[in-house]
C-alpha cells in the first residue's frame, strides 16, 4: 500500500496546480444557476463539450424554469437530443423546474438535500451547484476526481463518496473553493484514463502512481502543452 501524502506534500500539490490555473472555471457554459443547475443534469454520461453545443441555442431562449416548463419535454428532448440519454434528461429537467417553481419561488436552493431531491439531481450534481453558483467549498467527485485521487494516492477510495470524503479532509480550507476544477482539469488532460503524461505532469513527483509513463503520446502532440493553454475558452 502506498504511504499517504504529508499535510506539506498535499500544500505542494495543489499550489503547483494553482500555479497553472489560478482561477479556474467550469467548462460548462451557463447563463445562471438556474441554467448551471440543467447544464450539469445534462452533462451525466456526456461530455461538457457535447452539453454546450445542445445548450447554446436552448439558453439564449430558455433561462428560468418557468421558459422550460413552457418549452415542455418533447421540444426539449428535441433541442437536447445530440446528447446521450436525452429522453430521460429532458423529463427529469422540465420535472425538476416545476418543483422549483412549486416549493423554491423559481429559485435554485442553496441547500444540499433540496437539491438532491430534484428529480436528476445526485450527490455529485448538487456539489457542483453549491461550488460554481454559490462559492460552497464542495468536491465533486466524477470519473476524473475519481481517478486522479485513486492513481495517484491523494485520497483513494472504493467509491466516489469515500473520495469525496477523503478529499474533504486531505485538502487544505484554503485550496477547496477550487480543488474541484484543479482535480477535473488534470484528469482530462494530464492524468489521462489510458496513457497519463507523466513526463509532462506537475505533480509528478509527489505522485505514487507506480506505472508512470515514460513518453508522451505521440499521436496526440496537442496534449504536450499545460491543461491551462488547451481549456476550452468561454
Amino acid at each position: 500500500m502506498a504511504k499517504s501524502f504529508s499535510k506539506t506534500e498535499v500544500e505542494d500539490f495543489f499550489a503547483r496546480l494553482k500555479k497553472l490555473d489560478p482561477e479556474p472555471k467550469t467548462e460548462l457554459q451557463y447563463v445562471n444557476p438556474y441554467t448551471l443547475l440543467v447544464a450539469v443534469a445534462l452533462s451525466a454520461q456526456a461530455t461538457d463539450k457535447s452539453v454546450n453545443k445542445a445548450t447554446a441555442p436552448l439558453f439564449k431562449a430558455v433561462t428560468r424554469p418557468e421558459q422550460m416548463v413552457a418549452l415542455g419535454e418533447e421540444k426539449l428532448a428535441d433541442a437536447i437530443k445530440t446528447i446521450g440519454l436525452y429522453r430521460g434528461k429532458a423529463k427529469n429537467v422540465v420535472a425538476l423546474s416545476k418543483i422549483l417553481l412549486a416549493q423554491h419561488g423559481g429559485q435554485v436552493p442553496k441547500d444540499r438535500a433540496a437539491l438532491e431531491a430534484l428529480p436528476g439531481v445526485g450527490r455529485k450534481t448538487a456539489n457542483v451547484v453549491l461550488n460554481v453558483a454559490f462559492g460552497e467549498p464542495t468536491i465533486a467527485v466524477d470519473t476524473h476526481i475519481f481517478r486522479v485521487s485513486n492513481r495517484t494516492g491523494l485520497a483513494p477510495g472504493k467509491n466516489v463518496l469515500e473520495v469525496e470524503l477523503g478529499l474533504e479532509k486531505a485538502v487544505p480550507d484554503h485550496y477547496k473553493s477550487h480543488a474541484h476544477h484543479w482535480l477535473i482539469l488534470h484528469g482530462r488532460y494530464t492524468c489521462v484514463a489510458r496513457k497519463p503524461l507523466c513526463p509532462t505532469c506537475v505533480v509528478r513527483d509527489l505522485c505514487r502512481f507506480k506505472d508512470k509513463t515514460k513518453e508522451l503520446a505521440v499521436e496526440k502532440p496537442r496534449l504536450k502543452t499545460s491543461w491551462r493553454a488547451k481549456r476550452v475558452k468561454r
